[in-house]
């Protein structure tokens, strides 16, 4: 019998989807504040923690949506096909089409972590969630990989990359050729960030207080914030990698943050502050598809000599504003407009599932 919906998990969804399209969607890419980048390799930055506070809610509403294994399996594939109608466009040169992508892991990702739930029991999730950690830990710093030895965590010598030109060979990310951030072995700590997402859904739908619930949230955020900064002394916090400590990080303020949410609206019912972000949250997966989508497409239109999204960019927002401002205010112009066609969604009821 599925659950009631939280509101503060659509509320958090919402804001993470909202956090998604606008970092993925500037004005130009030559002119970007700085806090909305990926960090060039090892560190993090706010943009570093969407994907892994993404994957974290699709673990959390795991227990709370109780699906069966054949709408797991259907969920899954129908989101990785998804995943690759993205990459594909415009022409489907299947030798060359990225295989891996932002909802291909999402796809494993729940695939993995909704069959555990289903076929074990807390305790087993929680050992699985460790051992993942701690042997991919492992093995990218105890393996040895031709030509570069045990070790490595470069963008090109490291295990994972090297799995991934060996295994996906010209099916990985072109804009970085030597290695793919949605690859192979990097999916074993991303699954591993979903199943404590599981365990949080667990403790979010037991029968404990709201305030006991809000409070096991922030101090498991607290700790797995402290506990993946101290990690990352010995393996560095890397999202490209999404190494150990960067998913146990940011998990911890995914937690933290959650808690917030939870607090707000499950404990003192506040509701009103929420419902700009449970109308994304509610059809969030949608709205991630169809907003790549449509940006891709209008990089593909031309106007003459120029992409429709230049033209956009250049005639609606450049004149009135210096290039970084313009940037950041196109993406904002974005997300806005793609809020009104989920409102539009959410006003008629309209419930977009995979």
């Amino acid at each position: 019998m599925p659950q009631r919906r939280l509101r503060s998990l659509d509320a958090f969804r919402g804001l993470t989807i909202a956090a998604m399209v606008l970092v993925n969607n500037p004005g130009t890419w030559a002119a970007v504040y700085a806090p909305l980048t990926h960090a060039r390799w090892h560190g993090l930055t706010p943009t570093d923690v969407i994907f892994p506070f993404f994957l974290f809610i699709v673990g959390v509403a795991i227990p709370l949506s109780r699906p069966t294994v054949g709408r797991v399996l259907r969920r899954a594939a129908i989101i990785f096909a998804l995943g690759l109608v993205l990459n594909g466009l415009p022409r489907f040169d299947w030798a060359t089409i990225r295989i891996p992508g932002v909802l291909q892991r999402i796809a494993v990702c729940y695939l993995v972590a909704a069959l555990l739930f289903l076929t074990t029991g807390w305790r087993t999730q929680a050992i699985v969630t460790a051992a993942l950690l701690l042997g991919y830990w492992g093995a990218m710093t105890l393996v040895p990989v031709p030509g570069y030895g045990r070790g490595n965590l470069g963008p090109e010598g490291n295990l994972a990359a090297w799995l991934d030109r060996a295994v996906l060979g010209p099916h990985i990310w072109r804009a970085a050729r030597v290695y793919d951030p949605e690859g192979i072995l990097s999916t074993v700590p991303a699954v591993a960030t979903t199943l404590l997402g599981v365990l949080t859904g667990r403790w979010a739908q037991s029968a404990r207080p709201p305030r006991v619930i809000t409070g096991g949230l922030a101090l498991a955020g607290a700790l797995g914030a402290v506990l993946g900064a101290a990690w990352g002394v010995w393996f560095p916090v890397n999202k490209a990698l999404w190494t150990s400590s960067y998913a146990v990080l940011t998990a911890g303020l995914a937690l933290l943050v959650f808690a917030a949410c939870y607090w707000a609206t499950e404990v003192r019912g506040w509701r009103r502050w929420a419902a700009p972000f449970v109308v994304l949250g509610v059809n969030a997966l949608a709205l991630f598809f169809l907003s790549t989508l449509v940006a891709h497409v209008l990089t593909l239109i031309r106007v003459g000599n120029i992409t429709l999204h230049t033209l956009i960019f250049e005639r609606v927002f450049v004149p009135w504003a210096s290039p970084i401002n313009a940037s950041l205010a196109y993406a904002a112009a974005y997300v806005l407009v793609w809020w009104g066609a989920m409102w539009l969604l959410y006003r008629a009821g309209v419930r977009l599932r995979a």
